[in-house]
């Protein structure tokens, strides 16, 4: 999680997790049924981690860097599975969850490649209708200066439809906050 000082003290802070919890959480997940196993990929520190933990029965996070999965297995390992692992590569059997998720973390994903590699994963891992959701950011002014010296990848809304269909993804839908900072997706795996 190549990330520098700034980014990481707001993605840790709890003026985040309030975020994340009172707007981007509720935006991206809203009218989605998740299912009883859910696997988050990208928690980074844990804002939508804490939230998710409390809103379904099963739980697995995915986290690439190996000292905030260590952070994340000891604040919340009795209340969820974390793995230290890439998403590009999950190391979990197929058709294993009802849903998949990921929130304001694609753009970390340092190549397309590895995106559309992710988004393969999400589908293999998922069963059958089963649904990948989620979010991330639009590039701004202050969007590019958090990220200074951090990778950013973001992705483009309108290629997401087409990408996530490469994948295997099917009813897919991606809209944008009104806010315009950020958008969301939706899509399923076929029965």
């Amino acid at each position: 999680m190549p990330m520098n000082l700034a980014h990481r003290k707001l993605c840790s802070s709890e003026k985040w997790a309030r975020t994340t919890r009172e707007l981007i959480l509720p935006f991206a997940l809203d009218g989605v049924d998740l299912g009883d196993d859910v696997l988050e990929i990208g928690p980074g520190y844990g804002a939508n981690l804490r939230v998710l933990v409390d809103r379904v029965p099963r739980l697995t996070a995915v986290e690439v860097d190996g000292k905030t999965a260590r952070l994340l297995e000891g604040r919340w390992g009795d209340r969820a599975r974390v793995l230290h692992a890439d998403a590009s590569d999950l190391p979990l059997p197929e058709a294993s969850f009802d849903s998949v998720v990921c929130f304001t973390m694609l753009h970390h994903v340092p190549t397309r490649a590895l995106q559309d590699r992710v988004f393969a994963e999400a589908h293999r891992a998922l069963r059958p209708g089963g649904v990948f959701a989620g979010s991330d950011s639009l590039s701004s002014f202050g969007f590019r200066l958090l990220h200074l010296f951090d990778t950013m990848n973001v992705l483009d809304p309108e290629e997401l439809p087409g990408r996530l269909a490469a994948a295997g993804f099917q009813d897919t839908k991606v809209e944008r906050h009104t806010s315009g900072s950020g958008f969301r997706f939706r899509c399923r795996k076929a029965r």
